[in-house]
């Protein structure tokens, strides 16, 4: 944080001293009159103030006051739809802020014979502010993306673990619409294949990403039909539909006005492009839900296989209880106290989908008790934990903790040397923080446990992918003698 922080005066300095030489140029250009030809033509009367100095100084303060307000404020302070909602009005007052500058810098435009009407040529300026502001507002997402890259560990641990590939895809994606745009272009391609290429499939695509990833997964009951759904999407897709419409008429002037251009782009978006984003969201809903159901069904079935009678198991285990509290054993009763304890809890909580976190944490103290029974007189080895009592009504889904501690118990603990386990969970508001930290000892060549990698930690991955896609962050470091695990989960 501190090194945004820096990085953020840094922008101010830069961005100020940027705007201070485009004044310096633009006062002191002495080669000003380059357009001044144009206004004698067109028998428009010039000004160097009114149709130069001042219009220029504008459009510079203009983009200079916007990028520092999205720097300093939107990208710090702004969250969730307050910051779309900043986005879209520092847009429309930039765009509408170029406009009307053009309308002094261009004025000449309005003796333009080529323009039928003077309400054609302020369109005109206003389609090509809004075309100029949107190019800049590009350019800006862009920066602010390096910025992320740069400055967001957890994006990049994002875009590494799970994402790398799609990124990639992107990426090339962009690259290769690219390079079909400047072909299109080269060859003199026809305005309507143009405007296809460069506006209306890239305005598809936005729409789609908006509706899979944005709009329907934060309604709370996905019907396209709820008032919930209809109060964000039509301002949404009327503000997206607007720009699009600007840009098309950027591209090609002539053919089509502008009413009915937006009008257009308004239907194929409502009957093709919505409909198309509902069913590829629960396309990909249908088929999340059956590989989250696969992998349940083969937990079950490879729990239900080693369950072996387990109602002699419990006679066993309460036989051989009573056996140690005759016999004055009490570390045998309490372990086997507990090990009846985690049983019971994998038969009867384990096959649901969600148990009380208070459950979890139970079981997850009996296993560390029982470890610890093992390891009592070793002073070289050194176990310490500290889990508060979660707030009453979280659910978690069950035995996702617990194989980050059998992992730190199987290579953190050694007989022969000093090892130290330390294990940590705590809840605040809705989130889970859980942290594991252990020594690391390989387990000699003849011992059977080395080649069992028992749950094993990327099943624990795929499993909080699936079951909590998108709240949690998991973050595992591994040193030459320690081992670190940080997970937290909105529950």
């Amino acid at each position: 944080m501190k090194a945004r922080s820096i990085f953020q005066k840094i922008e101010v300095l830069i961005a100020t001293l940027v705007a201070g030489l485009f004044i310096f140029i633009i006062a002191t250009n002495r080669n000003y009159s380059y357009d001044r030809h144009q206004f004698t033509e067109n028998h428009i009367s010039y000004s160097f103030y009114t149709n130069y100095l001042q219009p220029l100084i504008a459009i510079v303060l203009i983009s200079y006051v916007v990028f520092l307000f999205l720097t300093q404020y939107v990208e710090v302070k702004a969250r969730g739809f307050f910051k779309i909602t900043l986005l879209v009005c520092t847009y429309l007052l930039l765009a509408i802020g170029l406009s009307v500058c053009f309308t002094y810098v261009f004025a000449w435009r309005y003796g333009d014979d080529s323009y039928p009407t003077e309400r054609d040529v302020t369109a005109t300026f206003f389609v090509q502010g809004f075309a100029a502001a949107a190019i800049g507002y590009l350019f800006y997402l862009i920066y602010y993306g390096l910025k992320e890259l740069v400055f967001s560990p957890r994006l990049r641990r994002k875009l590494k673990e799970k994402n790398g590939s799609r990124f990639l895809f992107i990426g090339m994606s962009v690259l290769a619409w690219f390079i079909i745009l400047i072909m299109l272009t080269a060859n003199n391609a026809a305005p309507f294949a143009v405007i296809l290429w460069a506006v209306v499939l890239p305005y598809a695509l936005l729409v789609l990403y908006i509706h899979i990833y944005v709009l329907i997964p934060g309604m709370p009951v996905k019907n396209p039909r709820s008032g919930y759904y209809l109060s964000r999407v039509v301002p949404v897709i009327l503000l997206v539909n607007f720009i699009a419409t600007v840009f098309c008429k950027a591209i090609s002037d002539g053919g089509m006005p502008f009413p009915g251009v937006y009008i257009l782009l308004l239907l194929w978006t409502i009957l093709l492009v919505v409909p198309l984003a509902w069913w590829i969201y629960k396309n990909q809903k249908e088929k999340l839900g059956l590989k989250t159901a696969l992998g349940s069904s083969q937990a079950n079935v490879s729990f239900l296989r080693s369950q072996i009678n387990p109602h002699f198991l419990f006679n066993a285990l309460n036989t051989l209880y009573g056996t140690a509290l005759q016999e004055h054993a009490d570390r045998t009763g309490e372990g086997i106290q507990k090990l009846g304890d985690m049983m019971r809890f994998m038969l009867h909580e384990n096959v649901q989908d969600k148990i009380l976190l208070v459950r979890e944490v139970e079981y997850l103290k009996n296993y560390i008790d029982l470890q610890k029974l093992r390891t009592v007189n070793s002073p070289d080895i050194l176990i310490q934990v500290k889990i508060d009592e979660p707030a009453s009504g979280l659910q978690i889904s069950p035995m996702l903790l617990i194989p980050f501690v059998e992992n730190a118990f199987k290579h953190g603990i050694s007989l022969k040397e000093h090892s130290y386990i330390t294990i940590a969970l705590h809840t605040q508001d809705n989130l889970l923080y859980f942290d594991v930290q252990n020594s690391i000892h390989l387990k000699p060549d003849g011992d059977p446990e080395k080649l069992k990698s028992g749950i094993g930690l990327p099943n624990v991955k795929e499993r909080l992918q699936l079951e909590y896609p998108d709240r949690h962050e998991l973050v595992i470091r591994q040193t030459a003698k320690d081992f670190f695990v940080h997970l937290t989960i909105n529950l």
